[in-house]
């Protein structure tokens, strides 16, 4: 099990969002919401329909961040949400839609 630090500390989400996303203000939204959270990085429009959002910032954050997108405010229908957090990068300034 992680200590405490590994847990609230900042980290990296990368959240790879399955279902109907684009062209519905997903990523848009995505943007507002990681803004008001204070969270920086991104979210980009895979080929196969997907939205990859990877968010860097405190854990607390990143968990709201996560249950935002598998909530019912997110546009369009999120069928799943496949997450990892890992130890932050540091080389993402702002939230930017890709």
């Amino acid at each position: 099990m992680a200590d405490d630090a590994d847990v609230t500390g900042p980290q990296r989400l990368s959240a790879f969002v399955h279902g109907h996303v684009q062209g519905v203000g997903f990523r848009w939204s995505t943007r507002v919401r990681a803004l008001e959270l204070g969270l920086v990085g991104y979210a980009m429009n895979l080929a196969d329909g997907r939205v990859h959002v990877v968010a860097e910032g405190p854990r607390a954050k990143l968990d709201d961040m996560l249950g935002y997108l598998r909530g019912p405010d997110a546009p369009g229908r999120v069928d799943t949400v496949v997450e990892r957090f890992e130890e932050p990068r540091g080389d993402l300034r702002g939230f930017v839609e890709r």
